[in-house]
C-alpha cells in the first residue's frame, strides 16, 4: 500500500510543474497576440492620417490637366468637353467612365464613345461620329438623318440635294424617334442607294405608310411592300429587260406604275 501511495504522490507531483509549464506558454501565446493587435492597429491609423494629410496633395498631382478628343469632323472638341461638365482639380481617378461615356453619346452626332483615363492627368474621348445620309421632310421642316434613322439636326427650309428625300412623316414622330419612323427613313436610304446603282438623279421617297413606300424614279412610280427593298428591287432588275414599255426617259411613257407589293410579282399598271 505504502509503495502504490509513494506512486500516486509521484505520479501527482510529476504533473503539476507540467500543467503549471503549459500554462506558462499559453500566457506568453496570448501576450504576443495581443501585441500584434496593437501594432496592427497602430500601423492602421498611421495609413488613414497619412492618407487623410496627403488628400490634397495626392489630388494635385492626379487632376485633369488635359481632355484630348478624337474622331470629331461635324462636332466641336469643346462642344463635347462643355457637355461632360467637369470642374476645376477634378482628379483623374474620380472619373467614372461610364457616365461620361452616356453624357458624350447623348450629343445626336456621336454614334459610339471610347472614354479612357491616360495616367496621371489625361482624360481620352474616342468618337465615332454618324454620317448624313438622307433629308426627312416632316410637315413643313427639313430634318438631316443618319443611315438609321436617327436626326442629326434641324434644318427648318434648308435642303441639301446631295442626299434622298424621305416624305409623309409627322415631325413629332421624327424628334421623337419612333422605331417605325426610322425604319421607314432606313428602308427609303436603303431604296435610294439601290436605285442610285443604275438610275441617276435625287430619289424622293413617300413614307407616309412605311408599309408601302413609294417611290417616283423618272416618270415611273414605284410601290414597294414590307418585304426587304432589297429583294423587291432585285426582283424587278430580272424582268427589267422584258419591260418593253417601260422606259427612265423622265415622262412616264407606257407602263408608269410597277407595284412590288407581291411575293414573287411585278405588276405593271398603265396610268391615263
Amino acid at each position: 500500500r505504502r509503495h502504490r501511495l509513494a506512486l500516486g504522490i509521484q505520479i501527482i507531483a510529476d504533473h503539476r510543474p507540467v500543467a503549471h509549464a503549459r500554462r506558462g506558454v499559453g500566457s506568453d501565446r496570448e501576450t504576443h497576440f495581443q501585441r500584434r493587435n496593437v501594432g496592427a492597429f497602430l500601423a492602421g491609423w498611421g495609413i488613414v492620417a497619412g492618407v487623410q494629410q496627403s488628400g490634397p496633395v495626392l489630388q494635385r498631382l492626379l487632376e485633369i490637366r488635359a481632355v484630348t478628343v478624337e474622331g470629331v469632323h461635324q462636332i466641336g472638341k469643346q462642344e463635347l468637353v462643355d457637355r461632360l461638365a467637369l470642374k476645376p482639380g477634378t482628379p483623374l481617378h474620380h472619373i467614372v467612365t461610364t457616365t461620361v461615356k452616356e453624357r458624350v453619346e447623348s450629343h445626336p452626332w456621336v454614334k459610339e464613345a471610347v472614354v479612357t483615363r491616360v495616367p496621371f492627368h489625361e482624360l481620352r474621348i474616342s468618337v465615332v461620329e454618324r454620317k448624313p445620309a438622307a433629308i426627312v421632310h416632316a410637315g413643313t421642316e427639313n430634318f438631316l438623318s443618319d443611315e438609321e434613322g436617327h436626326v442629326l439636326a434641324r434644318l427648318g427650309q434648308e435642303d441639301n440635294v446631295m442626299f434622298p428625300m424621305v416624305t409623309g412623316l409627322e415631325a413629332r414622330e421624327v424628334m421623337r424617334g419612333d422605331e417605325d419612323v426610322r425604319h421607314a427613313v432606313k428602308s427609303g436610304i436603303e431604296l435610294a442607294r439601290l436605285v442610285g446603282q443604275t438610275i441617276d438623279g435625287r430619289l424622293q421617297i413617300n413614307a407616309a405608310n412605311p408599309a408601302n413606300l413609294v417611290a417616283p424614279v423618272r416618270g415611273i412610280q414605284f410601290q414597294f411592300g414590307q418585304e426587304a427593298v432589297s429583294e423587291q428591287w432585285e426582283r424587278f432588275q430580272r424582268i427589267k429587260p422584258s419591260l418593253k414599255t417601260v422606259t427612265f426617259d423622265g415622262h412616264g411613257r407606257g407602263g408608269n406604275e410597277i407595284d412590288l407589293r407581291y411575293e414573287n410579282r411585278v405588276i405593271v399598271r398603265e396610268r391615263g
